[in-house]
């Protein structure tokens, strides 16, 4: 059972679309279950998140985390951005049900994998970013062992 947050995101989602000239866009899916997830970011000169979009292919949950992340990381700085986990994701929406966590972790990696592609742009370090995977499936398998 979805919380009523989880579906107010999903049946009005915020943030959709595309940033033109984006600072840093990333896209992250899980093969496992078919959803694609797209965040662009518009990131100014002090490193602060100014707007923030996605789109994304996939079920209730995925648009709804989706949506959720946006909403977390618009006006925080770049270091902010980077302590979004997905725990903070499903706590924003009431919870998920542990089927649909998932979605909650491609809405965390699709913020890392956008800042990712920020931090190449300006040939800049972020602590603690690593390069992300386009599959966030192959890290689920990793955890299994």
């Amino acid at each position: 059972m979805y919380t009523e947050k989880v579906m107010d995101h999903f049946e009005n989602p915020r943030n959709v679309g595309e940033i033109e000239n984006a600072s840093g866009v990333g896209t992250v899916g899980n093969a496992k279950c078919g959803d694609i997830m797209r965040i662009y970011l518009d990131i100014d000169e002090d490193q602060i998140i100014r707007d923030v979009k996605f789109k994304t292919f996939g079920c209730g949950a995925a648009v709804a985390t989706s949506s959720m992340a946006t909403e977390l990381v618009k006006g925080k700085t770049v270091r902010e951005a980077m302590e979004i986990t997905n725990k903070a994701v499903m706590e924003a929406l009431d919870g998920l049900p542990p089927v649909k966590v998932h979605c909650s972790l491609l809405a965390e990696e699709a913020i890392h994998a956008a800042l990712w592609d920020y931090a190449q742009k300006n040939g800049i370090e972020i602590e603690g970013l690593e390069q992300p995977k386009n599959d966030i499936s192959e890290h689920e398998e990793e955890e299994e062992y």
